[in-house]
């Protein structure tokens, strides 16, 4: 009978740790531990999607509604990561209205977007900055310093400037010390957030050598990491091959934008590498068959140099397909592709950690529409494939959380045993 409290505890243990239970975002801090991600101790293979929009509409409280409705969405069809902007400089609702000036209306936006993630167990990638002019990027900040008389040439001055790199470092601190005003919880210390991004698709084409951008990498990296010692990092590249890794540069398509998959992932403070995958945009005088066998190579090198030369987790955190020139059937197939290449390697303890698509909205948006957006009640053949990878993966970590409960079970009798 003196086993009974034993077994009765362990049983409550195994329950708590989610072995009876559905598999969600569970609450702890996101981990590494070699190729793979890790929750609460057990392998992270999950499903997810971009919506860049999210504090853009929770700025103005009568259209939260959305912000809402596409994490519950999201949530319904098995969807446990979402990436977006925790920027906006000098824009319409900005959140950095100047270096340094913040508007408390937008950061409250933020704020809601954090909350609803959390409420529906999803857990957030958040971008820093943007490369490109849309909702300012690194532009900005060059034209913010250019104003106050620094002798700028160009936007790739954002990357050397050392007036330019204090701005940037502030919206850091900023942002990660922040304190949710409906949580109570500093950005810094909120499990939801999964990561952050140091840049969405950083670029530096006046250096095609990497060398600028993998200085700019290792900087920011460290001084990110000095504030915040929780959260993984990411540099949000696409997966462009640079001199490092010469041989493979060939598997880029034909351009170079100063960026080196290899060398700026093996930066110790960069956690996990970050892929995109947009054949229609980068081989636009190709046909089909030419991209497919493209993107076919283009998944199967980066899993292969995240699992052997990196040694990191890979998120493929945008992909897509426009259907402003392709058909349903040409971007289902592109999603599948992508899919069964991440659940090839998920499913034997691999590297690659989960893919992200490009974009999910939700009804009412037509104004957001950019040819690559999904609307789970408009795409059915595109949603059920969605869903087929969620249910796949979400089987994994199941998988995982039984065999990590199993062998909590039998340390715990072991200690049982022992003290007989």
């Amino acid at each position: 009978m003196r086993h009974w409290g034993l077994i009765f505890f362990l049983i409550l243990l195994i329950q708590e740790q989610g072995v009876f239970l559905q598999v969600g975002a569970d609450d702890g801090f996101m981990r590494t531990q070699g190729v793979q991600l890790l929750l609460n101790g057990s392998p992270f293979y999950a499903n997810g999607f971009n919506a860049y929009w999210l504090m853009y509409f929770a700025t103005d409280t009568s259209q939260r509604e959305k912000v809402t409705s596409v994490f519950q969405e999201a949530k319904q069809h098995g969807l446990t990561m979402a990436r977006t902007w925790a920027f906006n400089d000098g824009q319409d609702r900005p959140l950095q209205v100047s270096p340094g000036y913040y508007n408390e209306q937008t950061f409250q936006g933020l704020d809601f977007v954090i909350s609803e993630a959390k409420k529906n167990g999803i857990k957030l990638i958040l971008s820093l900055v943007n490369n490109y002019e849309n909702f300012g990027g690194r532009k900005q900040y060059v034209n913010w310093a250019s104003s106050q008389g620094q002798s700028i040439s160009s936007p790739d001055d954002f990357y050397t400037n050392s007036i330019v790199k204090g701005y940037y470092k502030n919206h850091i601190k900023t942002v990660l010390t922040r304190r949710n005003s409906i949580t109570g919880v500093a950005y810094k210390d909120e499990p939801t957030i999964m990561a952050w991004e140091l840049m969405n698709e950083p670029r530096c084409a006046s250096d095609t050598s990497g060398r600028t951008i993998q200085a700019w990498i290792t900087e920011m990296a460290s001084y990110l990491k000095s504030i915040d010692g929780n959260h993984l990092l990411e540099a949000g590249l696409e997966g462009f091959y640079g001199p490092s890794s010469s041989e493979k540069q060939q598997s880029n398509p034909n351009f170079q934008v100063g960026t080196d998959f290899i060398a700026n992932n093996q930066i110790p403070d960069i956690d996990f590498a970050t892929v995109h995958s947009y054949p229609d945009q980068w081989l636009t005088d190709s046909g089909e068959e030419s991209q497919q066998s493209f993107l076919n190579s283009w998944l199967s090198n980066h899993i292969q140099d995240a699992q052997n030369m990196l040694h990191k987790p890979v998120l493929f955190t945008e992909f897509g397909k426009s259907l402003r020139t392709s058909n349903d059937n040409q971007r289902d197939q592109l999603f599948k592709t992508v899919y069964s290449a991440i659940y090839s390697s998920a499913s034997g303890g691999g590297a690659a950690a989960g893919g992200m698509f490009w974009q999910l909205l939700t009804e009412g948006m037509d104004s957001f529409r950019d040819g690559y957006e999904v609307v789970f009640s408009q795409n059915p053949s595109t949603t059920s494939v969605i869903v087929d990878q969620s249910q796949k993966l979400n089987r994994i970590r199941k998988m995982y959380a039984r065999l990590r409960n199993i062998e909590k079970w039998k340390r715990a009798h072991d200690i049982g045993n022992n003290g007989n």
